[in-house]
């Protein structure tokens, strides 16, 4: 069988041509409006410089509805901020492992992933993978052992704090050793469990993505629910500082509807960049890359990229 990435072109990703541009075909783009707002991003992009925050700042990404582009969100994000020039981890504690894959650890990892950190088996930095593609960037991956954590740690009076303890002593060496990581970005997984409680518990800020649809804002209930678990047991000044938009189709008005009433109810924490559907995002992980190296000319890249450079803007 013939490979699908050559089908679609990849030499001209290389070189910018058409193919790479996935605004030029689909139902979901109209060419002209879409290419205006693609280059005023990419020119934004390119000449604003990307401010390094004075301490690392500590991402819980969440939402516990599935299927909003969470793990797509993180490492597009981080793949970004990566490619100019930020040193950026990314944690991968969902053991269903796609934002691993993503970043080019889905193969067998021989027993070096976040379970065996979370455990105790092995040191954190034994667990800490760089990615090929981005040499600034790094990952934490995970397996579906890490789904065993909730009753292995459930009698261990560190159950909730146990990803902040581990987290903490790493990037403390890190910086020591003169190698701060300027972002990290845990990814949560869609469900009530210890993992997203150690998840918020480590960060200090919380990225949500919504998805651009009618039933947006479902399941946020539920998750402020394990937000205040977090706040109540061990980070009191947990705040959600980033809200991102996702999914938008530039054909229906529903995805303009829902996006102002996120912006209503999230007041002053929704990123003005919002993440159109595209083909290059799904394409990408199979090849065990990022939007950001797959496609890089695709709006979807381009409005990651955007993002990430308001996330930067947002730094103190």
């Amino acid at each position: 069988m013939s490979d699908p990435r050559k089908r679609v072109g990849a030499h001209s990703y290389e070189n910018n041509e058409p193919a790479s541009w996935d605004r030029w075909s689909g139902p979901d783009a109209p060419v002209a409006a879409s290419l205006a707002r693609d280059m005023s991003r990419l020119k934004k992009v390119e000449t604003n410089s990307w401010k390094k925050p004075r301490q690392t700042r500590i991402f819980a990404v969440a939402n516990q509805k599935g299927g909003v582009g969470k793990t797509t969100s993180v490492v597009n994000i981080a793949a970004a901020m990566a490619s100019n020039g930020l040193k950026v981890l990314v944690v991968d504690a969902d053991p269903q492992g796609n934002a691993s894959t993503a970043l080019g650890f889905g193969y067998s990892l021989n027993g070096r992933s976040l379970y065996e950190a979370m455990r105790g088996d092995l040191p954190f930095s034994e667990v800490v993978y760089q990615n090929q593609s981005l040499p600034s960037l790094f990952v934490v991956p995970s397996t579906i052992d890490l789904a065993a954590v909730d009753l292995e740690l459930n009698n261990d009076p560190d159950r909730l704090t146990r990803l902040s303890r581990i987290l903490d002593e790493y990037l403390e060496r890190e910086v020591n050793e003169g190698e701060r990581f300027d972002y990290v970005f845990i990814d949560c997984p869609p469900s009530m469990s210890l993992l997203p409680i150690n998840a918020l518990v480590a960060a200090d800020e919380v990225m949500i993505p919504v998805q651009a649809e009618y039933y947006a804002l479902e399941g946020l209930s539920q998750l402020n629910r394990t937000i205040e678990t977090a706040r109540s047991s061990a980070n009191p000044d947990l705040s959600i500082t980033t809200i991102l938009i996702t999914m938008v189709s530039q054909r229906t008005n529903l995805s303009a509807d829902v996006a102002h009433e996120v912006r209503e109810y999230f007041a002053g924490q929704v990123l003005d960049t919002e993440i159109p559907r595209s083909i290059r995002v799904a394409e990408a992980p199979s090849y065990g890359e990022t939007v950001i190296t797959y496609a890089p000319r695709s709006s979807a890249a381009i409005a990651y990229l955007s993002a990430a450079q308001e996330i930067t803007e947002r730094a103190e």
